[in-house]
Order: structure tokens, then C-alpha cells, then sequence
């Protein structure tokens, strides 16, 4: 399914669930792995996962970090200090659950904000704290290729 058709689902109103793909959102979103269940917003917060257009760039899974006017700041949770700048009527769906090995994350739910918060708190370490986890992705992929 192509995103415009997606985008089109949700502005009829419908909730979509799609396979992410990419590492922005690692640790909170494992592209390949987890699927995303998107539904069409009236308000965005900070701290929620869009779904948005960038010129240039096409559509993004980014969390909302600020913000400014009438335009919204994104990052995704695995970088560690590119900020993007989209035009709220560029926001298109907010991501409400994460379906991870077949249990689903509520992104509101108190719990998970806390996670939220201490991951943007850890920004200034995030970068060895991210090559730590890939490193220990890449090993567990080893081992399990080798019978071990």
C-alpha cells in the first residue's frame, strides 16, 4: 500500500496499521519488527509518534519534540540531534499503538510517557547508548545464524 493511499484512509476517518521500516525510532519503534496502528488526530502533544510529509523528503514516523508557532519540531528517537520542521497541516496521523511480538504498546498510556521522557532525558548520552544496542543486535543476529 502505497502512504497516499494511506493518507487517504485516514482522512476517510479509518485507522491504518502498517510494518515499520528504519531505525529512527529505535528503540521505541524496530523497523521490520513492529507494526504501527495510525489514526487521524485533531490535536497533536508533544511527545506523540506522526506520521508527516517533509518537502523533499517524503513521509516520516517522527516523535514530536516541540513546538514553534504554527509548525511542529521532529526527531526520531534513534538520532541524536537531527531535528526536522514540518507545518502542522503536513502532520497526518498519530501513531496510538505499537503491535510488538503480538502485544500492543498504548503510546499514551502512563507507562510508556515515562519511557518518553527519560529516553529525551538520556539525549546527551543517546548516541553511546544507541551504538550499544545496535552492536547487541548485530551480535544476537550473529548468534542465532550460527546455532549457538
Amino acid at each position: 500500500m502505497l502512504l497516499a493511499d494511506v493518507v487517504s484512509l485516514l482522512s476517510s476517518g479509518h485507522t491504518v496499521t502498517l510494518r515499520a521500516k528504519g531505525d529512527s525510532m529505535f528503540p521505541f519503534i524496530v523497523g521490520g519488527r513492529d507494526c504501527v496502528v495510525l489514526q487521524r488526530s485533531r490535536s497533536v502533544r508533544v511527545d506523540d509518534i506522526v506520521l508527516a510529509r517533509l518537502p523533499g523528503r517524503g513521509y516520516v514516523l517522527h516523535r514530536v519534540y516541540s513546538t514553534a508557532a504554527d509548525a511542529f519540531v521532529l526527531m526520531g528517537d534513534g538520532n541524536v540531534c537531527g531535528t526536522e520542521l514540518c507545518r502542522a497541516e503536513d502532520v497526518y496521523a498519530t501513531v496510538v499503538k505499537i503491535i510488538r511480538d503480538g502485544r500492543y504498546v498504548v503510546c499514551r498510556s502512563p507507562q510508556e510517557m515515562r519511557r518518553v521522557r527519560l529516553w529525551k532525558g538520556l539525549l546527551p548520552v543517546r548516541r553511546y547508548i544507541l551504538a550499544l544496542c545496535r552492536r547487541w543486535r548485530r551480535w544476537r543476529r550473529g548468534k542465532g545464524n550460527t546455532g549457538k
